[in-house]
Parts: structure tokens; sequence; C-alpha cells
């Protein structure tokens, strides 16, 4: 048998019959694997470059000098250490009458320092300002400081000149104009020092009971090696909790960086979506493909069976022909993803690093199975109706009904397909959803089809037009087949809506998540009497609109009238909130980026203070709706009950507050304000002037942290408009398949319609109208179907503000009917052309 399916594959092969489906497996595996295949490096690059906003890939803070075994343990793994200490102290300038001093972020590095990213220095003022300068892999030298833009300007010095921090005088020999691991924390909030660690003691300020943070810097020293790494954060981890050290935090980019953790989760769903949309459309490709060789294979299977075959060895024949062909497919649809995949970061090499993390075998064996598992869920169906053609089908050209064994392969493909959506996106809701979404479209595009059939019943004698009754004749006398074909041009379609006009809204709404006019400073301290005054200073500056948020000190002294300390809670991050002040706000409104997940927002009822707690903080300190909150804010306590709890965007970069309470219950308590607002780069200069007018103001620049965040999410969406390139030609191929799946019978019927008296003219309108209607019926559905996914993937899975675009039902329409005009008029053109003997004997 095997030596008789090897001749019939290369009969088929010759005559064609094979090239579509081996076409359509290899679209669907390249796509799949070129998906995996830059996913899998992606993921990896993504995260290992991310990992500069730490300056490490993992972190350990202390309150405290930490245990030179813990260190002792890291360098035995073979990890790169280095290390910094920072602490809030005064920086002074000038002599006597003339002496300026400021408080400043002091950091003392090691000559390490940072192990990922790269800082940036100038000494122009324009270009600190602006976050532009030089990268440098080193660090201030002995005697020397590299200090913020703000401290000269505040202490009325510059570079070249002399400021004394603590004991010890040093010379400012650079300005910084970025810090990779500055976060947007408040104890970063005033301006760096930056000075070497070797010189930390001759300043003295390092004494027993400093408020100082110790960190170990952590990274393997290969920038694609992250299990060594997550090894160390295991044992540490481990050794903190065994021996219960207190004040110490391990971070890493999920628990460290909530705003690029973000990013980087949005950007993980996206690329998901595209190997799920590749997966649905490599699905009904290859299904299609495979119906339309089992229905080219009928009469052969017949005259096979009448020269002896029994219907196990005619399923054996033909199953050896298909794993040939899939496994062919298969290797081939590899190798072209593994190029695509390097294409890739050809076209977007401006955006990539240069070392992304080497091409696993995962991806390429990934993408045989899938090659593989889509032959026998959607191609096995087809393949069992062909062993049940009758002997009799040789002299009567009829079709006996599909048994159930061949109907309950069917399930085997739903399973498969399931399966596939699970695989490809990593993420049990998304996967789930999108192929209930799918299937739920599948039957809901299928009873719309059958219920315009139904309608055009009605229609037919509506229109006195030989070519109208021709075209609705046409499509009744197949329901089944013009179902089909609705559904399935409408899938393919869906699929290129969603990928073009979709998509686009996709894009748009993500990049608006974190916007390039993001805020990028910050200023708190505002005094209640200035508070006017910055904000005209601001309005008249015309930066941006810049809204005015009370900011209260309040400690957290009691939940539910227990009084709570640190030795309240086991987890170090409860334990630090409950020794430190929490920044505490008021407002009527719920701000923009936020979003209620529990509860509700308060009423502001006089007499009554509620509260509104960020759902992560309220998970640390176990707070929960109804719990009653104690806040000490300057001796005057307030009782506030928690009525909602609320979602952060972290990504937004604007002012975000971790509790919220009412403003009637706050009207006694002492207040001053921050705002935030975004400062473009040419007007740079204008928060140093309002500094020096105002010189109790902070201004905090995270410019740096939006372009990071920016980078990254230019990276992602530029790949993923790569690889939307590999879906669309599945979709296009869906499309193809739907409108040649009829292509033969159409063929005959007007080959017969011709010999019959019916002349060109009318054929070619009635083909008109037919594939108008088609199209025009599945384009409507697809737009309708694109827009309800974009909706439900931007509500439910990536959060982001949706609205209907119009273009997108015009854009379906339009589409749809051209594409199917066009593909009727290449399938039958030829039939217009030559004798109807001529056509009835080709087929």
């Amino acid at each position: 048998m095997l030596i008789q399916s090897l001749r019939m594959t290369a009969r088929d092969w010759r005559a064609g019959e094979l090239r579509f489906l081996l076409i359509a497996l290899i679209i669907a595996v390249s796509s799949l694997s070129a998906v995996g295949f830059f996913i899998d490096r992606m993921r990896s690059g993504l995260n290992r470059d991310a990992h500069q906003l730490l300056g490490a890939d993992l972190l350990v803070n202390a309150d405290q000098p930490l245990d030179p075994a813990w260190r002792a343990e890291a360098v035995k793994r073979g990890l790169v250490l280095a290390d910094t200490v920072t602490f809030p102290s005064m920086a002074q300038a000038g002599e006597g009458e003339q002496s300026v001093s400021l408080l400043a972020a002091v950091k003392a590095v090691s000559p390490a320092y940072p192990l990922r990213g790269q800082l940036r220095i100038t000494t122009s003022m324009e270009q600190a300002s602006a976050a532009l300068g030089q990268k440098t892999d080193s660090t201030p030298a002995a005697g020397t400081v590299w200090v913020d833009p703000n401290i000269v300007s505040a202490l009325k010095t510059g570079v070249g000149g002399r400021m004394r921090v603590g004991d010890k005088e040093f010379t400012i020999a650079q300005l910084i104009a970025s810090e990779p691991d500055r976060g947007p924390s408040f104890a970063n909030f005033s301006p760096r020092v930056m000075l070497p660690l070797a010189d930390l003691a001759a300043t003295g300020l390092v004494e027993n009971g400093s408020r100082v943070t110790y960190r170990l810097q952590v990274s393997a020293p290969s920038n694609n090696d992250t299990n060594s790494v997550k090894a160390f954060e295991e044992w540490i981890t481990a050794r903190i909790e065994a021996d219960k050290v207190r004040g110490v935090r391990v971070e890493s980019l999920e628990n460290g960086r909530p705003e690029m953790r973000a990013t980087l989760d949005r950007a993980d769903r996206f690329l998901s979506l595209v190997g799920l949309l590749s997966a649905m459309l490599a699905a009904v490709a290859v299904a299609m493909a495979a119906r339309r060789f089992m229905q080219r294979h009928l009469d052969a299977c017949a005259m096979l069976r009448c020269l002896g075959l029994t219907q196990n060895q005619v399923t054996e024949l033909y199953l050896i022909e298909f794993a040939l062909v899939g496994l062919a497919g298969s290797a081939l649809g590899v190798l072209a993803g593994f190029g695509g995949h390097f294409v890739l970061m050809q076209l977007i090499g401006s955006m990539l690093s240069t070392d992304l993390p080497p091409v696993s075998f995962l991806p390429a064996l990934q993408g045989i199975a899938t090659g593989m598992l889509l032959l026998v869920g959607f191609a096995l169906p087809p393949i069992l109706q062909l062993r049940n053609v009758p002997h009799n089908r040789v002299i009567r050209r009829e079709q006996a009904a599909p048994k159930p064994m061949a109907l309950a392969t069917y399930g085997l493909g739903l399973i498969v397909f399931v399966g596939l959506m699970l695989w490809q996106a990593g993420d049990v809701t998304l996967a789930l959803s999108t192929a209930a979404g799918f299937l739920g479209g599948f039957a809901v595009f299928a009873l719309v089809a059958w219920g315009g059939l139904a309608a055009l019943k009605t229609l037919r004698g509506a229109i006195d037009n030989q070519s109208w009754r021709f075209a609705v004749t046409s499509l009744q006398r197949r329901p089944g087949a013009t179902i089909v074909q609705v559904v399935s041009l409408a899938l393919g379609l869906m699929a290129l809506l969603l990928l073009t006009v979709v998509r686009g809204d996709l894009m748009t709404a993500w990049r608006s998540a974190t916007p390039p006019d993001a805020p990028n400073r910050f200023i708190i301290n505002i005094l209640p009497d200035q508070k006017n005054e910055v904000a005209q200073r601001i309005a008249a500056a015309k930066v941006s609109e810049a809204q005015m948020f009370p900011m209260i000190r309040g400690r957290l002294t009691a939940v539910n009238g227990q009084t709570i300390t640190a030795a309240t809670y086991q987890d170090d991050n409860a334990r630090r909130l409950a020794e430190r002040e929490f920044n505490l706000s008021t407002m009527n409104e719920l701000p923009a980026s936020n979003q209620i997940v529990g509860g509700r927002w308060y009423q502001d009822a006089p007499g009554v203070a509620e509260a509104s707690v960020e759902q992560g903080i309220a998970k640390t300190l176990g707070l929960k709706l109804g719990d009653t909150m104690r806040f000490d804010v300057g001796g005057t306590l307030v009782d506030a009950r928690v009525t909602s709890l609320r979602k952060l965007e972290w990504g937004s970069m604007r002012a975000n507050f971790f509790v919220i309470i009412n403003p009637a219950a706050m009207e006694k308590t002492s207040q001053t304000f921050m705002t935030a607002f975004h400062l473009p780069a040419a007007q740079s200069t204008f928060t140093n002037a309002l500094t020096r007018d105002y010189p109790n103001l902070t201004v905090i620049d995270v410019s740096g942290i939006i372009r990071q965040l920016q980078e990254v999410l230019d990276q992602v969406v530029a790949a993923v408009e790569f690889l939307f390139m590999f879906t669309l030609a599945s979709g296009v191929l869906v499309l193809y398949a739907a409108l040649m799946g009829s292509q033969d019978e159409r063929t005959r019927e007007a080959g017969l319609l011709r010999a019959l008296g019916a002349t060109r003219k009318q054929l070619s309108r009635a083909q008109w109208i037919e594939f108008s209607l088609v199209g025009g019926l599945a384009g409507l559905l697809a737009a309708s179907g694109a827009a309800a996914l974009g909706w439900a993937l931007a509500t439910y899975q990536f959060k982001f503000p949706w609205t209907f675009s119009p273009m997108v039902w015009l854009a379906g329409l339009v589409v749809g009917a051209l594409c199917a005009i066009i593909g009727g008029w290449l399938g039958l053109r030829n039939v217009l052309r030559q004798p109807p003997l001529q056509t009835l004997r080709g087929t």
C-alpha cells in the first residue's frame, strides 16, 4: 500500500490536486512558526532589555548592610554584582553668607554600576535638561560627583565647581542626563548627587541608625542567561524567610517596576493574539483545502472501489498520502517561518538589540506538531468521507450523506482547534474567549446566511430580469455550499478587517495607554498659597493641562479599631507600609486612569469618611470592602471606611494615589499640592526657572522612564505589524478557498446553461449579481464580527477605551463584494470564452 500511495501522491501532485492543500499547510505552519520563533526570542529579549529599568536582573534592597554570605553565594554562582547606597542629605556650595544648600538624593555607586542599561552624562545644561547626553560605562572618579542639572541651578554653581556632601568636598565633573534605574518612587524625588562608593565613608553621613537604602544589583554574565539569576532569587528568598530577616526586599521586573510590567504584559497579549489569529485561519484554510481535495477525488475513490479496494485500503492510501503532505508542508513551513523571523529582525533591526537570545528548537518542533495536528483535526473528516464513496458513483453521480463516524471526527477537529488556541495564546482566558467568539461567530454567520437565502427566495420574482433569476436560483440550488461559502468568506474577511482597520484602532488605543505626551514632570510640595500662582505659570507656559491634586501625609495607625504596627504583619512590604507615612489625596471625581473593580465611588456626604484603595495595596494589607482605616494626619485622626477598590493604569505615568479619601472628611487636614504635566524638550528650562522662583518645590523628571517605555512599545508594535503579514496571508488563503470551493460545480452549470441557450452576457451578469450578493453579505457579517471582536479584546483583555468606526462596515461591504466578484471572474472567465461542449467535456 505504501508504494501505491506514493504513486497516487506523485500523480496528484502532477495533476495539481495537492498544491492547494500543501500551500495552505505551508502558509499555516510558516505563519505559526514565524510567530513562534520570533515570540520566543522577542519575549526573552523584551524581558532582558526591560531589566535596564532595574539596572540589573535582580535587586536586593535592605535598610542595613547585606549579609556577606549572600554576596559570596552570588559570586560562587558566577553572577555579576554591583552596589549602591542611597539616602537623603543636604548638599552645600559656597562659603559664608554666599553658602547655598539643598536636600539631595545621594547615591554612592560601585565601579560596576549599572549592570543593565547605561548612564547618560553631559556638561551642557540644555542637553541634561532634555535628557540628552553621551552613554558611558564609567562611574564618578574619586573626589568627583555627577549631579542632576537642578543641583547646579539651585546651588548657583556649574560643572567644574565645588560642592560639599557631609564632611567631604567634591568637584562637579558631569551632569546626569538619564539614570536607567531611577524609578518614580518618592525616594528619588530630590535631585541626584552620585558619588563613588569608595568616598562614602569620608562623608561621615552613614552611621548606625541612619536612614539608608542598600542595594545589591545582581545580573548574569550573559544577557541571555536568566536561569542562574532565577535560581539565586529562589535561594536568597528562601534564606530571608528561613532566617526571618526583616527590612530586606528582593525585586525583579515582575514586582519592582509595575509600569514596565504592565507594558510587557500587554505586549505579550498582543503577540499571543497574532498567534491566535494565525491558528484560527490556519484551521479554516486546511479544512477547506481538504474538503476541496475530497470533492475532486470522489470519482477516483469510486473507481478504486470498483477495482476491488476495500474501505480500509482506500482510507490507508489517503492517510499515507496526507501524512506525506503533512510532513513535507510542515517542514517547509518551519523553514519558511525560520527565514521569516530573520527578515523581521532585519526590517526592524534599529529597534532590536543586536544580541537577541539564540533560536531554540522548541518553535520548530511546535510548528511540525501543529501542521500534523491541523491535518488530523481538519483533514481527517473529509478523508473518512472518501472511504464511504459507493461503487455506483461511477455511473450515478450521487454522494451519500456523511456517516456518523465521519461526522464525529469534526468533534476531534473542534478539540484540536481549542487546543491550538490554548497552545498559541499561553493564556487560558484569552484563548477560550477568542475560540468561543470564533465558534460563536461561525454559528451566527451560518444562521444569518441561511436567513438571507430564505429571504432571497421571496425576492426571486421581485425583479423581472433573467440574470437576477439565474443568480438567485444558483444560490438556492446549493444552500449548503452557499452557506459554507458565505461563512468562510466572512471568516477570512473578518480576520483581514481585524488585521487592518480594527488592528489600527487597537494599536492607537495601546499607544494612548502610554502616549508620547504622557506626563513627564511631577511637581510636589506646592504650598496652598502657591497653588494658584504655580498653576498660572504652568498655564502661561502652555505646556499641557496640569491638574492640581491635594497631597496629604498620613500614617495608618489602626484597621477596624485594632492598632497596627510593623509587628502586625509578616510580609515585608506590609511591614514597610505600616512603618511609613502614606501619601493620601482627596478629589470629587474618579481619576481618568483609574478603574473601580469593587464597591462604588464615594458620595462625599458631610460627616462621613470614605476611602478608595488601590487593589494591590489592599491585598498586601489584607483590606477588604467595609473595613475602617484610621489615619493620623498631623495629629488629626481620620476614620475612613473602604467603599471601593481601584485598579491603576501604571503605564499611563499619570499621578496615582494608593488611598483617596472624600473631600468632606479631609477639609481640616494639612495639605500641600502636586501636579503632573508633559513638558516638551524645547521648554526643558521651564522647571529650572520655576524652582528658582519657588525654592521649596521639588520637580521630578520621569522623561527617561517614558522614553524607555515608548522604546519597548515601538519595538513590540513593529513586531506585531510584521507578524500580521503572515496572518494576512492565511486570511487571503481562506478567501481563495472559499471562492474556489464550488468552482467545479459552477463551471459545469455555466457550460450547461450555455448549451441550453443562455447568452454570455446573461451568465456574466448573473455571475456578477450572485457573487455581489455573497460577497456583500459576507462583508457585512465580517465587519460586524471584527467590530465585536475588537470591542471585546479592547474592553476585556487590553482594558482600552473603544469606539466603533463606520469605516469597518463600509470596508467590509466593498471588500467583500470585490473579493467575491474577482474570485468568481477568475474561476469562470474561461467558461464564458470557450464553447459549451468543451466546458462540459472538461468537467
